[in-house]
């Protein structure tokens, strides 16, 4: 357990995009031939890679302060593939792009980049690692990045896998350790695994997806003020669950947010965040 001091008006809130869900990526990891482990002498065999643009809005997205406004717009480009051993995913948001007074962002910093390249073990070693429902197997990383010195500037090192789970098909999962680049120290685990789930097909050939992702993060310290308040909780995270139509340029999609105690920030604790409760995302995709 830490104990820390902070002033009386309470932490300012860290500007941190949430885990947003690579809905096209594992679309194209699914399509793709083959796993990395039946590639044979070609590890290239199969590669892709693509971009989006998206158009968001964040209604309530957590955590906030009780009397922030409702929500904001921003534009995302999206990117990844499969190239040889690597698999990469990753995404960079420009908040609140027209300057909007009514946006909950205004004043914030305007950027946040995620990048998760993982490492195919399968390919990596030319040996087939598959047993059971687990299909391939991965050293994974994450990296997030806010727009301040002071923002988030956090790394995640772990292990993953593309696993087949009843119903939901290939699902990717990884548990990483993390090492917060800041304060140079490890805090902690996470786990994370998202799905991609086409279930319903229209004669014009788009679809319906249910997708979605879990992050949850543990084993980290709990942190407290000198008088006894807690600004950091040891648990805590968040799970997306959406429902996408899809066509080959576009797509349209509407998710639900569910989170508890997310980034570790005690709700209602002593930043004055609010970091438990329900948040709604509407998205607008093009595909390049």
């Amino acid at each position: 357990m830490q104990t820390v001091t902070i002033p009386t008006t309470g932490l300012m809130m860290k500007n941190v995009k949430t885990f947003a869900l690579a809905a096209t990526a594992i679309a194209a990891t699914m399509s793709a031939p083959a796993f990395a482990a039946d590639r044979g002498d070609d590890i290239h065999a199969g590669d892709y890679k693509w971009i989006n643009f998206n158009y968001m809005y964040a209604l309530k997205e957590l955590p906030r302060p009780a009397d922030a406004r409702s929500g904001h717009d921003y534009l995302e480009m999206e990117f990844g593939g499969r190239s040889g051993i690597f698999d990469l995913y990753g995404y960079v948001d420009v908040f609140n792009p027209s300057e909007r007074d009514s946006s909950d962002k205004k004043g914030a910093p305007k950027m946040f980049m995620k990048f998760a390249p993982r490492i195919s073990i399968d390919a990596l070693t030319g040996k087939d690692l598959s047993f059971g429902p687990v299909k391939e197997v991965y050293f994974s990383t994450l990296f997030n990045w806010s727009g301040g010195s002071d923002d988030v500037n956090n790394s995640f090192w772990g292990v993953g896998a593309d696993v087949e789970v009843p119903w939901l098909g290939k699902t990717g999962m990884n548990i990483y350790g993390l090492y917060d680049l800041n304060t140079k120290e490890w805090n902690g685990y996470q786990f994370s695994a998202n799905w991609f789930k086409p279930f319903y097909n229209f004669d014009n050939g788009s679809f319906l997806s249910f997708q979605g992702y879990v992050d949850w993060q543990f084993g980290a310290d709990a942190i407290y003020t000198d008088t006894g308040e807690q600004v950091k909780t040891a648990n805590g995270g968040a799970a997306f669950a959406g429902l996408y139509w899809h066509t080959q340029r576009f797509a349209l999609g509407y998710g639900l947010k569910a989170y508890k105690d997310v980034y570790l920030l005690k709700d209602d604790g002593a930043t004055g965040l609010e970091s438990s409760g329900i948040s709604h995302y509407f998205a607008a995709t093009y595909k390049f």
